[in-house]
């Protein structure tokens, strides 16, 4: 058994009390019958008398000496009146923005952006976004018959030499397939009847 094993309080306290004209050979039967090792005895022995008898006789704690996550009220402070002026000037405020804004200032230490996010909520300064849904709850929309439905899209392009122009598509809801497209030099109404009137004089095409 290591010293990290657990060992029983009674044990312990027997180690604690161990007389210094003990038999010889005598330790090593006592670890024998309690399932310990001559180390873990020791290593008791040896916490006693750094931290006394008291302190041997429960395991020593696991836990680290300081926390890294841990933010001091002075960090968050800090951290919360960053995000503010940031706010204030306009700029984004996020946790990633506060964090690169904090290291560029030299403000020792500075939280990480997960800390960052904790410390905003648990401040009340950052709203709770609500969880999105799972992929797998959007349901891609599907018109059950072909050239039944018909949508119509406009997107803008700008040509070279910088004039622009709008590029309207009629996309059928069925298949998505483009039954008909036009380009006109702004999105009008004009614009939005030629390419549906295209449409239908293909599809009466096909028929």
């Amino acid at each position: 058994m290591s010293r990290v094993d657990p060992v029983d309080p009674g044990v312990r306290l027997a180690i604690v009390q161990w007389p210094p004209d003990a038999p010889r050979g005598s330790i090593t039967t006592f670890c024998a019958e309690h399932g310990i090792s001559r180390e873990t005895f020791y290593a008791i022995r040896k916490r006693a008398a750094q931290d006394g008898p008291a302190a041997a006789l429960e395991p020593r704690s696991r836990r680290p000496r300081s926390s890294p996550s841990q933010v001091t009220d002075e960090v968050v402070q800090r951290a919360v009146g960053v995000r503010a002026a940031l706010e204030a000037s306009g700029l984004d405020h996020g946790p990633i923005s506060v964090h690169e804004k904090m290291r560029s200032l030299g403000m020792e230490p500075v939280p990480s952006t997960a800390s960052l996010s904790r410390i905003f909520r648990e401040q009340g300064v950052a709203k709770i976004e609500p969880k999105k849904k799972p992929r797998a709850s959007y349901r891609r929309f599907v018109y059950p018959a072909p050239n039944a439905c018909w949508q119509l899209d406009a997107t803008e392009y700008v040509l070279t030499g910088g004039r622009k122009c709008v590029m309207f598509q009629l996309i059928d809801d069925h298949s998505r397939l483009a039954v008909a497209s036009h380009v006109s030099w702004g999105e009008t109404s004009e614009g939005a009847i030629a390419v549906v009137s295209k449409g239908i004089g293909r599809v009466k095409w096909f028929v």
